[in-house]
């Protein structure tokens, strides 16, 4: 990558200087910038970019307001001469490799050659750099209707011909199998581009599919005609003839095959610093050391702000390339004021870059450790662990395997890690007096800076600071810290920002957040602060600082803000905070009931679901810090109201760690408080929680908590929503008798409540009649629930039990009504299955294996696995009809295992029922009546009288 700044167009743009981010607020500043980089190192005359950033309305005096913009863009960028005035308009000076959409163009053009010339694996690697480059549609926030007229179709369409250029090596290298799902999304996606459908064509043909490879070529010809009222080219009716006749030339090439890991790689490193000084010893044996292959672990031990961070992440991108499988790294906060890093937290961001599915992700962190050394064996993988306090802190995360490499950093030796785990010290001292002098003159300019090296120490955090204090200074000298002066020199209005962001419990922090706790707008102020370099952006919108300066503003607040005005702030840090998870609450789960709260600042400016989404995904380690320490140290409050309002999102996304620690967390709080409304809404929390892991004893105890807490307070609908979910627990844990009679007391209760509430149990009870195979019965619940609650799920529910019944036609009115109306991706998922299950009984194979693959896309990468069990098992039946039999017991296996793992009685009994029905079908008795005699014992235990009498004419 070319050094100097960074700029991103792929996407919103972006820019970065020196590892930190510049924020150009102005639409017109952006659309300026973005012009002159599309046309690196060439003159822009002034007339195109009055069109790029004006459009058809310039402003009177053009080329003053025009100058204006680009001196405000040349002191953004730190550097005058990156824009150059010329005779009639203005250059970009840049390397275009600093540009993300020249760099993409470049890696492109790379891959084109390699896969010209038969090298796949280099073409391959080259193909996924050029896409991992897109973060979004091309200029998203650049308002300019010119430059997106000009350039985004031309990259738009380079970025499909990348996508397609790639497919064709992984075909090329036998990696059918693999591509089949993002070929159905990009199908999807982009129904005409007959190109994918090729590709796809070609992919299930190979993996044996030949049926779904001709229903594709179908697909396709509809939509042609449909859309376009034309065929398809020449070419893919050839291809279509070739997979009719089993053409040999289409079989998949022979190679080796990779294995898994080479094709995910995760790579997260923070960014290389751009003006990396010194050090030349260091990064030499460091580089020695983990490169030689006999030591596992180095630890760089140095003093606060010795820049023992910056050193391992410079020799970390040093040795990517010995590193193939990935890098990842992790601050481990040893060292902050507030808690370090959760382990369970840490385990589980490692396990999920390594494509860890969230639902398999156990929640104990000793089971997490150790499924990480699994993934991590044989692989040549580089850990980054940064600010370690202790080997404790260190040891659940070392990989256990000698292809892989860690590097630690700590203020201490850590000696455990040397006695025990192998590991080498690496000492970390002040810079010398030269490397000092060469940063300062990067930073200041040449002269005699030596007496100024000598204030600091020599220490490369105190000498970034002092020379940001200096900048712009002329002939000001320094006496005194570096970090007092800088802090000394700022107006008052930064002074207690900075004092009133020490308070901040987690790892950074945003303007909004920032400017709740101050309450002021705190923008302009946080870029006072990043210009002082008392605080960093790592990325654009968030901010952090080193623990050493956190410390100095937690001690500078102690002196100068009163305990009530910082107690004020702290609470309104957390009311941002809940304002924000109710925002989100309200767009992604509104159905879940939430406790009574009343925060009083603004919510943060959220308002799509896309958006709610990546807030929380955003805050989530600041959420759970903020939680833990408002459960420790009060307002207690706002730690229940925080993990009651958090935990529809920690329940969609599968975050089963943070979920446990939070749901803790609040009952700590609420027990704390004497809140027996909190107390009983986090047992029920718990309650929940153990459900999803299948601990149903645990999460019996926690309902029963909750089922009398409610009783005592009066709150019947609290107590029916708990006898609802106890009921849940029976029903997975095989005991529908009690599922049964806990589901009639929850509906007894019922009856004044609100028609949302009233329809849920009717649902738990119809779905309940299904398992015991009295469909009458559940039609009548189903249909009671439609007529309180008209939703997309009384629809999906109804069209089921019609379906079971035999009554297809209704059934699909009601399914086709519930895809209409819309829902989370479970209902979808749901609704999409049983039309694929009505179509199947209607013999219309390809319509079932169409929606029936696009259901499983729906929830099989950490989506709610129940209906993922069930998808499974229709997907499974619809490829026995195809008579597909390895594919189809694949999925009754995999289906069964997870039914399984989460305790679904009924899915497991049904898997087991169709799995001996394939093995049949492969001519393997012996295996077959072993699976339908385990589909007997288990749904006579359950008593599941309809699968029972189904498995006893198989056994």
């Amino acid at each position: 990558m070319a050094s100097g700044p960074q700029f991103r167009l792929l996407g919103p743009l972006e820019v970065r200087l020196e590892g930190s981010a510049v924020v150009l607020r102005a639409g017109k500043h952006r659309a300026l910038l973005a012009a002159l980089l599309l046309r690196p190192n060439r003159v822009v005359p002034v007339t195109e970019l009055v069109e790029h950033v004006w459009g058809d309305t310039p402003p009177a005096r053009t080329r003053g307001t025009l100058q204006t913009y680009v001196m405000r863009l040349r002191a953004a960028l730190g550097d005058p001469s990156l824009i150059q005035t010329a005779a009639d308009g203005y250059r970009m000076r840049v390397d275009p490799l600093a540009v993300d959409a020249h760099r993409f163009a470049d890696a492109a053009a790379r891959g084109r050659a390699a896969a010209s010339s038969s090298d796949l694996v280099t073409a391959r690697s080259a193909f996924a750099e050029a896409l991992d480059l897109w973060r979004g549609p091309v200029l998203s926030d650049v308002p300019s209707e010119t430059l997106h007229s000009e350039h985004a179709p031309r990259l738009t369409e380079l970025l499909m011909r990348v996508h397609e250029q790639r497919i064709d090596v992984e075909l090329a290298l036998g990696n059918h199998a693999d591509l089949v799902p993002e070929l159905f999304g990009l199908t999807r996606d982009h129904p005409l581009r007959e190109r994918f459908w090729a590709q796809l064509m070609l992919a299930l043909y190979r993996g044996s599919r030949q049926a779904e490879a001709l229903e594709a070529f179908r697909q396709l010809d509809r939509t042609l005609d449909e859309q376009l009222g034309i065929d398809p080219s020449d070419e893919l009716r050839s291809l279509h003839q070739a997979i009719l006749m089993g053409a040999p030339e289409l079989a998949a090439p022979v190679v080796a095959r990779e294995p898994e890991r080479a094709r995910s790689s995760p790579m997260r490193l923070p960014d290389d610093i751009a003006d990396f000084t010194g050090r030349s010893w260091h990064v030499e044996r460091v580089s020695g050391l983990i490169a030689g292959g006999s030591v596992p672990i180095v630890t760089l031990a140095g003093q606060p702000g010795v820049g023992k961070t910056t050193l391992a992440v410079h020799v970390a991108h040093l040795l990517r390339d010995r590193f193939p499988d990935g890098q990842l790294y992790v601050d481990l906060r040893g060292y902050a004021l507030g808690a370090p890093a959760d382990g369970v937290d840490v385990l589980s961001r490692f396990l999920r870059a390594l494509g860890v599915p969230p639902d398999e992700i156990p929640p104990d962190a000793d089971e997490q450790s150790t499924m990480l050394r699994s993934l991590l064996s044989g692989r040549r993988m580089l850990l980054v662990l940064d600010n370690a306090s202790a080997p404790d802190q260190v040891r659940p995360l070392l990989p256990g395997t000698a292809s892989c490499r860690v590097i630690v950093t700590s203020r201490d030796d850590l000696r455990g890690l040397i006695a025990m785990n192998g590991a080498r010290t690496v000492p970390v001292d002040v810079f010398p007096a030269a490397e000092s002098a060469s940063l300062l003159e990067k930073l200041l300019g040449p002269g005699d800076h030596a007496e100024l090296a000598v204030r600091c120490g020599h220490l490369p955090l105190a000498l970034r600071v002092a020379a940001a204090y200096l900048a712009g200074r002329g002939g000001v000298t320094i006496s005194g810290s570096p970090i007092e002066l800088a802090y000394a020199a700022l107006p008052p209005a930064p002074q207690r920002l900075f004092r009133l962001l020490s308070l901040v419990p987690g790892p950074d922090f945003t303007p909004e957040a920032a400017s709740a706790l101050a309450d002021v707008d705190a923008d302009g102020l946080l870029t006072v602060l990043a210009i002082a370099r008392l605080v960093v952006s790592p990325v654009p919108g968030r901010y952090r600082f080193h623990d050493e300066l956190v410390r100095y503003a937690a001690m500078v607040r102690e002196e100068a803000d009163s305990p009530s005005e910082q107690q004020a702030s702290w609470t309104a840090l957390l009311d941002h905070y809940l304002r924000g998870v109710e925002r989100c609450a309200e767009l992604l789960y509104p159905g879940i009931v939430r406790l009574p709260s009343s925060p009083t600042g603004p919510a943060p400016r959220i308002s799509t679901s896309a958006e709610a989404l990546a807030w929380l995904d955003a805050e989530r380690p600041n959420l759970i810090a903020a939680i833990r320490h408002a459960a420790e140290h009060g307002p207690a409050v706002m730690a229940w109201q925080l993990a009651d309002a958090l935990r529809g999102y920690l329940w969609i996304g599968q975050h089963v760690g943070e979920w446990l620690a939070t749901a803790h967390h609040g009952l700590q709080a609420a027990q704390k408080s004497a809140h027996r409304a909190a107390e009983a809404a986090m047992h029920a929390n718990l309650g929940t929680l153990y459900l999803r892991l299948g601990e149903y004893t645990r999460s019996v105890g926690h309902h029963d908590h909750a089922i009398e807490l409610y009783r005592a307070l009066g709150d019947k609908d609290a107590e029916a929503g708990a006898l609802n979910n106890l009921s849940l627990v029976h029903r997975r844990s095989g005991d529908l008798v009690a599922a049964k009679d806990t589901l009639v007391r929850c509906l007894e209760m019922l009856r004044s409540a609100p028609a949302d509430s009233v329809s849920t149990g009717l649902y738990n009870l119809g779905q309940l009649a299904v398992e015991l195979g009295e469909i009458d019965s559940a039609v009548e619940h189903f249909s009671q629930a439609l007529t309180l609650a008209p939703n997309a799920d009384s629809h999906t529910y109804l069209g089921m039990a019609l379906r079971l019944q035999g009554r297809l036609d209704e059934a699909r009115a009601h399914l086709e009504r519930a895809l209409e109306i819309g829902n989370v991706p479970a209902g979808e998922s749901e609704t999409l299955e049983n039309l694929a299950a009505l179509e199947l009984a209607s013999g219309n194979t390809g319509a079932a294996l169409s929606l029936a693959s696009r259901a499983l896309s729906l929830v099989a990468d950490g989506g709610d696995q129940q209906v993922a069990t069930s998808v499974r098992i229709t997907l499974g039946e619809t490829h026995r009809a195809l008579s597909d039999f390895d594919t189809a017991a694949k999925l009754f296996e995999q289906a069964l295992t997870t039914a399984r793992r989460i305790g679904f009685a009924s899915g497991e009994v049904r898997a087991l029922i169709d799995l001996a029905v394939v093995l049949r079908d492969l001519h393997r008795p012996a295996d077959s009546r072993s699976a339908a005699d385990q589909a007997v014992r288990r749904s006579a235990e359950l008593g599941l009288r309809a699968l029972e009498n189904r498995a006893r004419e198989l056994a």
